[in-house]
């Protein structure tokens, strides 16, 4: 029988009783399948690549342009966003393995990266934020670029060419 809500209980404990008990905390995760994590390493690559054309485009572009110091600006906060994405996708491969590390090496790294540009006088903010940020405009690029082509028969999008 069932507590009366009048009856001294412990709200957290109902909660508990109330997961199930398969998902409890630290439980891992099956191990992903060769075919899969070939796929997501596909995609890491794919994405890294994206990054980097980007980068380059825009360094090139942001130079003739503005000036070089600005362009070299935007290239370390580039550089900052692809070492990010890095560890980002690391963090995403090691998801159920047992590592229960939050992202606070993703965030010292963006922090730092702020706070050497404002800091330092030969650095400018903006670029080197906007540089940080080439790696997500990559990411909606490359997201709908491979919306919009068509399938490959081996089930695989073309990225290139």
């Amino acid at each position: 029988m069932a507590p009366l809500p009048s009856e001294h209980t412990d709200p957290v404990e109902q909660v508990e009783a109330e997961v199930d008990p398969g998902q409890t905390e630290g439980q891992s995760l099956p191990p992903a399948s060769a075919t899969a994590m070939e796929e997501y390493y596909q995609l890491q690559q794919n994405l890294l690549l994206t990054t980097l054309a980007f980068t380059g485009v825009i360094f090139f572009s942001v130079w003739l342009a503005y000036s070089l110091p600005i362009a070299l600006n935007y290239l370390i906060g580039a550089c900052g966003g692809v070492v990010y994405l890095r560890m980002l996708a690391k963090s995403v491969a090691n998801i159920g393995r047992g590592s229960s590390r939050l992202g606070s090496g993703r965030l010292a790294l963006v922090v730092g990266l702020v706070l050497v540009a404002t800091e330092w006088q030969q650095l400018q903010v903006v670029p080197v934020f906007l540089g940080f940020l080439t790696y997500k405009g990559a990411l909606i690029a490359y997201t709908l670029w491979t919306a919009v082509l068509p399938k490959s028969p081996s089930g695989s999008s073309q990225a290139s060419g």
